[in-house]
């Protein structure tokens, strides 16, 4: 017998791992790759972004769509290294409100925290609004009766029935549910784009590129509406405890999210762009460009067949968001955060369940409230995106603020990394203020409503440290390795004799 048999034979023991993680409950080690990609391709929706955010840019200036959207997913990808740079080192459900805890401390976590919380929220509300929106559409082509509010309401509680089972049922469910709904989609869409290339032949490279006089700061500024469908690209991380070897597959998930959007999203930009110069027409005065360019070039049916796709992509949208919701509030509680009962999970399925019960009701029953209410389904769509993304924007550069700290405090800062967070967290920070001032000046009520939330999760931050009241002594909880996966391994004396509890 070698030395290394013996060792595997009889091994000395090792007394310092757990007998399960912190984050127990959930259903550890469950999916594999393609399920975490689904997760945060699902959350991006690039099929039904492809084709509404690329008509948002040209409202900016048609001619600088394309070179928008290629800015954007440039940051995009930078912002997504800096992400991974957590993601690679430690597999964490709260993500991105963890990273900020690990490099910044707790107040700017939980300030991340809150900023994601609101992220994921508004955007499942948009995609549950876009949702019932193309749905409802495609029922009142069929049958003109079904239309207006009730028909919206209606569908809206379809689709959030069917979110409830789904989230409910467990993450392999819900992740190849998003998985196959969002292939099918973004399938559909990218077939209908290529015909239509095809349709129109050889295109003219200039048509492409900036017109004379459009300023640099213009571009910028449609960059920043194109980043807007990029976010979401993170939410793989949320799944670090589900995921099989998540400190390989998240970094990977994230970025083939990033690099599969990017390349949808410049294919819909070129043939959009190019299609109306086509036809002399302007995309910026299109209510529905993909249909209006189907019809224009013979491709009439594929239009219906795209609103389909889009529809089922908010679906997905809405499921991968709502997921990744759950997971960080589920974290929060974990920590002693918010009340601990929020923490628990499925004995069965492993869900966190009560995460499930507090954000399924309120992401549910505020685009219900807004759509009985008489609000254009349109401009609460306008709302909930724009907040979603102020949210995402702001976690983001608290993370990218975070990454160089924790990089030199565990002595791994390389100069590059450095400034790729460094830049990534100075463009974004630019991109909001941006677009607030942008959103102001149109007399929009983003920016007010933003500064409203940040006001009330100001105040929650306050009321939870109180008093001098300390936050848990170790808040930003992750996962780690338990007895059973060491050799040699068993439970700490205080778990082996049952007195493991969720830690807060």
């Amino acid at each position: 017998m070698t030395a290394l048999e013996r060792a595997i034979a009889r091994p000395d023991p090792v007394s310092d791992f757990g007998s399960r993680s912190p984050l127990h409950g959930l259903a550890r080690r469950s999916v594999g790759f393609f399920d975490v990609l689904a997760q945060s391709v699902s959350a991006v929706a690039p099929s039904a972004a492809a084709t509404t955010v690329v008509l948002l840019v040209a409202g900016v200036e048609p001619s600088a769509t394309v070179p928008a959207v290629l800015l954007a997913g440039i940051l995009s990808l930078f912002v997504a290294q800096t992400v991974s740079q957590f993601a690679r080192r430690f597999a964490a459900t709260g993500a991105l409100y963890t990273y900020a805890v690990r490099g910044l401390g707790p107040v700017p976590g939980l300030a991340a925290g809150a900023a994601i919380i609101v992220g994921y929220a508004a955007i499942a509300m948009f995609a549950l609004l876009g949702g019932a929106y193309y749905t409802s559409m495609l029922l009142g082509a069929l049958w003109p009766a079904v239309h207006g509010p009730g028909a919206i309401a209606g569908t809206l509680l379809a689709e959030a029935l069917l979110l409830v089972l789904v989230l409910v049922r467990g993450i392999r469910i819900s992740s190849r549910v998003a998985l196959v709904v969002e292939a099918v989609s973004v399938a559909i869409i990218a077939a209908l784009l290529v015909a239509l290339l095809v349709r129109m032949g050889p295109i003219d490279p200039s048509v492409l590129l900036p017109a004379d006089g459009v300023s640099l700061a213009t571009v910028g500024a449609g960059a920043l509406v194109a980043l807007t469908a990029f976010v979401g690209f993170e939410s793989a991380a949320t799944l670090g405890v589900e995921a099989r070897t998540p400190l390989r597959t998240v970094p990977r998930a994230i970025a083939w999210t990033v690099l599969v959007s990017a390349v949808l999203y410049l294919l819909a930009a070129v043939t959009q762009v190019a299609g109306f110069a086509a036809i002399d027409g302007s995309i910026a005065d299109s209510a529905s460009p993909i249909n209006e360019l189907s019809a224009a070039f013979g491709l009439g049916g594929w239009g219906v067949l795209a609103d389909v796709g889009i529809a089922a992509s908010f679906l997905a949208c809405a499921i991968g968001s709502a997921t990744a919701l759950t997971r960080v509030v589920f974290t929060m509680a974990r920590d002693g955060v918010v009340p601990k009962a929020i923490g628990r999970t499925h004995r069965r399925w492993g869900t966190p369940t009560g995460a499930l019960i507090v954000c399924l009701p309120v992401i549910v029953l505020v685009p219900l409230a807004l759509v009985l209410a008489g609000v254009d389904i349109r401009a609460a769509m306008h709302v909930t995106i724009a907040l979603g993304g102020a949210g995402y924007i702001v976690a983001y550069v608290l993370v990218c603020v975070a990454a160089p700290v924790f990089l030199r405090r565990i002595g791994e800062l390389t100069v590059g990394g450095a400034l790729m967070a460094l830049f990534s967290a100075a463009a974004l920070t630019a991109a909001l203020a941006a677009f607030f001032i942008v959103d102001a000046a149109g007399g929009g009520a983003v920016v007010w409503l933003a500064v409203a939330v940040a006001m009330a999760a100001t105040g929650a931050i306050a009321w939870r440290l109180r008093g001098g009241r300390r936050l848990p002594e170790r808040i930003g909880t992750y996962d780690e390795p338990i007895a059973t996966q060491v050799l040699g391994g068993v439970p700490r004396a205080d778990q082996a004799a049952g007195g493991d509890t969720v830690r807060g």
